[in-house]
């Protein structure tokens, strides 16, 4: 008979037959090592008779634990396949819903896939420099121009008269380094961001109410 559960419920198994799995194998004694003249294993102090049924008593609890295992996880992937969510950014299976999820945030199979992220992080990058460059550039066109404004007022007269001269200004103006940002980087880096954010929570909520309330059959 078809043994019935919700998907958190063998998410949570499946987690505890990993660990119960290793301990078991890590505690089994399949072989030891005994005299002729002795009924003792070494090891394990048994008769051969009892050591003998201890290891394949040990051997069949590990194979039935790893059958279920096996079940529970088929059943699972055959879930998240056919089990739909709804995103404000699309339609997606618990399936490729988890592969999104990882791979919006760097981990497992699809480490250093973020591309979103890492775009986001190039995009901001190459502004910062860009906008460094220009305030080192513009600073120094500033004092060049003040250095022309000496020259041509002359020192002493600098308290008498702020205005601008004209060839300074356009000369300046000829001069001055601006910013060529044709995507409106900023916003795009906003952009991409504030989906990745929606995007990462509408996935964790949808597929937690999803496997609250999705069974599965094993």
């Amino acid at each position: 008979m078809a043994e019935r559960m919700l998907v958190t419920q063998a998410l949570d198994e499946r987690d505890l037959l990993v660990k119960k799995i290793g301990d078991r194998i890590r505690n089994a004694s399949f072989v030891d090592t005994v005299k002729h003249n002795e009924r003792m294993v070494y090891d394990s102090r048994l008769t051969r008779e009892d050591f003998a049924k201890q290891a394949e008593s040990a051997y069949q609890q590990i194979i039935d634990l790893i059958d279920r295992y096996q079940k529970i996880d088929a059943a699972i992937v055959n879930s998240n396949a056919n089990t739909w969510i709804d995103t404000p950014y699309g339609r997606y299976t618990i399936q490729s819903s988890l592969a999104l999820r990882s791979r919006l945030r760097d981990t497992g199979i699809y480490e250093e896939a973020d591309f979103e992220g890492h775009l986001c992080e190039k995009m901001l990058e190459e502004y910062q420099l860009r906008i460094q460059f220009i305030e080192n550039k513009n600073e120094k066109l500033q004092d060049a121009a003040e250095e022309m404004r000496l020259s041509i007022l002359g020192r002493e007269s600098k308290e008498k008269d702020e205005r601008p001269l004209e060839v300074v200004e356009v000369y300046v103006k000829e001069n001055t380094t601006e910013l060529v940002d044709p995507l409106g980087i900023q916003k795009k880096i906003a952009d991409i961001s504030e989906k990745k954010d929606v995007l990462l929570k509408e996935l964790d909520t949808k597929i937690k109410v999803s496997n609250a309330t999705t069974f599965i059959e094993i």
